[in-house]
């Protein structure tokens, strides 16, 4: 018997560990020793870190995962407790010599490892880590030098290069224990649970934010969906958020309800297609050449993922500690005002405000417009990203560690591979690029709706009794962006120790 223990995968196709567990245990000779249980784990410590929309994620995840454990004539065993105390006694009620599990990156997920390994060990049970969540394994792709990449160019390259295996079949039932979660085992320490817990029971509360389907079934028709349309005019429409140009699948990714081979191979059929000449209305002249550059920026987003995963692998602390080192600390102003503006979306930024409130509306933002807020906060505002990283934690439903602490050490011109200091975002400029007709600020911000898109982008330029009489609503801006610009200019320079 053995036991497969979801964390970041909670799928049941296109899963390594829960494969090779399948495999092995189809080997086993004893009938009745026979077969994979599938376990679930709440940990305290790692819902500690946890906000409302991501566990609404999860909890229906779950269910969708228990669904197609169910279908296979098995079950999902949810557990409540610590993993180092509750797997060893999962080992012990079910008979299983094995644990096995796909590996994070984070130090919090490295350090419970850790500890469960020890406890399996103490207990004589044999354990598994694979990696799954990403292609290349973090250290596979290094430097001349054998050092891990902090520039992104370099580490695409090799990334893109490298052959990318097919997905991987799910287990056949006979090779599922049977489980059922209704009747739930007997621990000592830890508490299986017959069903799964509510929002609230886990500590949190029903999100604002209306988050979207979890579950294997819709990871794979928004896959669908984009693969079929959107993945061929992604170059072009990414960075414009009224247009619908991006996968929405970070959630999925980032909870594993879809795995990236199977991702990749649905790109790989895409580009195909092309090549066939069978998607209509492609980008450009009609050649491909432009769909197949979509595809290839499509996957280059797949590799920021690893490598992110990368850098947080080997330097743990970027969660909590700038990856650039400057002379000096650098000098946030750190207004709690101005940082109560930014949350609420007040800034009287209307693209800023925008993406703070489909944060809130959704639990999610596009990824131009992450961009944008977080340049406002670090270089308009001057609060540290930290606090920007934080809320972002709090509210998005696709928060990921890595990612997110590497897109905002980014803004801040901290991180690895990051924005220079001194090239800041006109946050008036970007919305009017990447918004023209201002479709995306109207329909977070009702407050503007009806006002003409030129006005709407020079709303730091009226009069206030101009904005009064056409948007008497929405407010002022906070801060004037120029004298802000040359204020952020002049803390880092500080920071370089160039006063």
């Amino acid at each position: 018997m053995q036991i497969h223990w979801h964390r970041r995968d909670l799928r049941a196709s296109d899963n390594r560990a829960l494969a090779r567990a399948a495999e092995a245990a189809a080997s086993t000779a004893a009938e009745e020793t026979r077969g994979v249980v599938p376990v679930f784990v709440f940990d305290g410590a790692v819902l500690e870190h946890a906000g409302d929309a991501r566990v609404r994620f999860l909890l229906d995840a779950l269910a969708d995962l228990r669904a197609q454990y169910r279908e296979r004539g098995s079950d999902l065993v949810v557990v409540r407790g610590d993993p180092a105390v509750a797997l060893p006694e999962l080992a012990a009620e079910y008979g299983a010599d094995r644990v096995v599990w796909n590996r994070d990156y984070s130090g919090l997920a490295r350090d419970r490892d850790v500890d469960v390994r020890r406890a399996l060990d103490d207990c004589g049970v044999d354990w598994g880590a694979f990696h799954d969540a990403v292609f290349h394994e973090p250290g596979s792709i290094t430097t001349n030098d054998d050092e891990p990449y902090s520039v992104f160019t370099y580490f695409w390259k090799k990334w893109r290069d490298r052959d990318k295996p097919d997905p991987i079949e799910p287990p056949d039932a006979d090779a599922l224990a049977d489980v059922r979660a209704d009747d739930p085992p007997s621990l000592d320490e830890a508490t299986a649970l017959e069903a799964l817990p509510s929002i609230e029971e886990l500590g949190f509360g029903e999100p604002d934010a209306d988050v979207q389907t979890a579950g294997t079934a819709a990871a794979r028709e928004r896959l669908r969906e984009f693969c079929a349309s959107g993945i061929y005019r992604y170059a072009e429409d990414r960075d414009y958020p009224a247009r619908n140009g991006v996968s929405r699948l970070s959630a999925d990714l980032k909870f594993g309800t879809i795995g990236i081979r199977e991702v990749y191979a649905a790109t790989e059929e895409a580009r195909e297609r092309i090549e066939n000449g069978i998607p209509d209305g492609l980008p450009g002249d009609g050649s491909g050449d432009e769909a197949v550059e979509s595809v290839e920026e499509f996957r280059s987003q797949l590799a920021w993922r690893e490598f992110y995963a990368q850098v947080l692998c080997f330097s743990p602390e970027v969660v909590t500690e700038n990856f650039r080192t400057y002379e000096r600390d650098i000098a946030w102003r750190n207004d709690p005002d101005e940082l109560a503006a930014w949350k609420a979306g007040e800034t009287g930024y209307p693209i800023v405000d925008a993406g703070m409130r489909q944060l809130r509306t959704e639990a999610y933002m596009h990824n131009r417009v992450r961009m944008i807020v977080a340049s406002f906060l670090t270089k308009d505002l001057l609060i540290d990203w930290r606090a920007g990283y934080a809320h972002f934690r709090e509210y998005l439903a696709d928060h990921d560690t890595a990612n997110d602490s590497g897109g905002w050490q980014w803004a801040a011109s901290t991180g690895t591979d990051a924005q220079p200091y001194f090239r800041i975002f006109n946050p008036m400029t970007q919305g009017e690029r990447y918004d023209p007709d201002a479709e995306y600020i109207t329909e977070y911000v009702p407050e503007l709706r009806g006002v003409d898109a030129a006005a709407i982008h020079e709303w730091h330029e009226l009069s206030p009794a101009e904005r009064e009489r056409i948007a008497p609503e929405y407010p002022d801006p906070i801060v004037d962006h120029a004298e802000r610009r040359e204020a952020a200019l002049s803390m880092f320079e500080a920071a370089r120790g160039e006063d």
